[in-house]
């Protein structure tokens, strides 16, 4: 069978992918191409056994009351399988990292020296209620010449079986090794882990998922990690902003899609515009459904009709991935810095402004992946950055930071080329 079963050890997972990483890593691009057209054209061909299975895990999930965030993220539909598909063809449409000569000189003693870049050998991707991340990093690792190994969530193990099956049969029919796309069953902490000391056979691990998950490999993992964390993210509307382009951008930061990483949590206005711009971005947000809690000042300036909630500090420091958003007025850019720095999770951040000694300041102060000015946090996105589909985003600083792309998934080798030098 093409890919290792769900009822197979994790051991048995990560070894099977350490053997494919091999003959992986150099397997000519025109192969890995076919493999992920055909993956795109499989999961085209199968869909309504995608939407079967997902059906069963959205039937649980209810009954299991997992949240409407979560629910959403589990959820699959024609549109959304077909998205799913679009994706891997992106992904298999950009150059092929692998051979990428990212460097290249000549030495005083004559050595010609090339860093090139690598693959980094099997990936293990943890994730939790989204089945799309399933084919998102099959794709992705695949492309960069890595073998990986999916753990979903229990919440999602009908639709990624399924689709794992469906990555793992066509990537071996057309041209790739065996073992190449692993799935273990998304069991209990004891599976995670075990799979978080496979440092024999797994090279990196990626987790998608809350805090939680973080905090359940922070203690066991032997095997490096990037985390793909939370998105504790803000949008700061400063004294010189255009406040008709601030509305449309905070109403999309945190309508758009609320229970993503990317979605803002937190509005910060400058006291200078606070009496003009709150009641109407306020209502706006509230005509959207959005749940308001707000500092004082915010409060006595909302306007008729509207009654936010008093915020109390853990509201600063949540990530609420629903329509629930914190509001707080601030005095100057440096105290919205400030704020950032306390509460940010390093994910994404904007200023709006018309001031470019502001969104200087803003870019220069506020440590995050991603920092925006005049737009909104929605577009960090591998997708959105011309990287295709991504497995996640890094709030981290080492090696990958922002979307987790082709070349984050690589790492180099120096090549080095003489005409018999010895080092005196």
């Amino acid at each position: 069978m093409a890919m290792a079963s769900a009822t197979a050890s994790v051991t048995g997972v990560c070894l099977a992918a350490k053997r494919a990483a091999r003959p992986l890593a150099s397997c000519d691009s025109a192969v890995k191409h076919a493999a992920l057209e055909a993956i795109a054209a499989a999961l085209e061909l199968r869909t309504d056994e995608v939407l079967q299975a997902n059906a069963q895990d959205m039937e649980l999930a209810r009954e299991a009351d997992i949240g409407a965030a979560l629910i959403d993220r589990l959820r699959l539909d024609s549109e959304r399988v077909a998205g799913i598909a679009h994706a891997v063809r992106q992904v298999a449409a950009l150059p092929d990292p692998v051979g990428e000569v990212i460097e290249g000189r000549r030495l005083a003693n004559g050595l010609e020296l090339r860093k090139v870049r690598v693959p980094l050998g099997v990936i293990a991707v943890v994730y939790e209620a989204r089945p799309n991340v399933t084919i998102d990093a099959a794709a992705l690792c695949l492309k960069s010449g890595n073998a990986v190994v999916l753990r979903g969530s229990s919440a999602a193990r009908n639709s990624n079986a399924v689709l794992a099956e469906i990555a793992a049969e066509a990537a071996v029919a057309a041209g790739l090794p065996e073992g190449c796309v692993g799935l273990v069953s998304g069991g209990g902490h004891e599976e995670l882990a075990e799979l978080s000391r496979q440092s024999a056979t797994v090279d990196l691990i990626i987790p998608r998922g809350g805090e939680r998950l973080k905090e359940a490999l922070q203690q066991s993992a032997t095997v490096p990690v990037i985390y793909a964390a939370s998105g504790n993210c803000h949008v700061y509307v400063d004294a010189a902003a255009d406040l008709e382009q601030a509305e449309a951008i905070v109403v999309n930061a945190k309508v758009q899609r609320p229970g993503v990483c990317n979605a803002a949590e937190t509005l910060l206005v400058h006291e200078a515009v606070a009496e003009r711009f709150l009641p109407r971005v306020l209502g706006a947000l509230d005509a959207a459904g959005v749940r308001l809690r707000a500092d004082e000042r915010t409060r006595a300036l909302a306007g008729r009709g509207l009654a936010p909630e008093p915020a109390g500090e853990e509201d600063w420091a949540s990530e609420y991935l629903e329509l629930t958003l914190a509001v707080r007025v601030v005095d100057s850019v440096e105290e919205a810095i400030e704020h950032v720095g306390q509460y940010g999770s390093g994910h994404s951040e904007a200023i709006v402004t018309r001031d470019t000694a502001a969104a200087r300041a803003f870019q220069r102060g506020v440590d995050a992946a991603c920092v925006y000015v005049n737009a909104s946090t929605r577009f960090t996105d591998g997708g959105e950055f011309g990287m295709g589909a991504e497995i996640g985003n890094s709030t981290q600083k080492l090696h990958a930071r922002g979307p987790i792309g082709l070349r984050e998934l690589c790492t180099f080798k120096y090549l080095v080329e003489g005409d018999g030098q010895i080092r005196l």
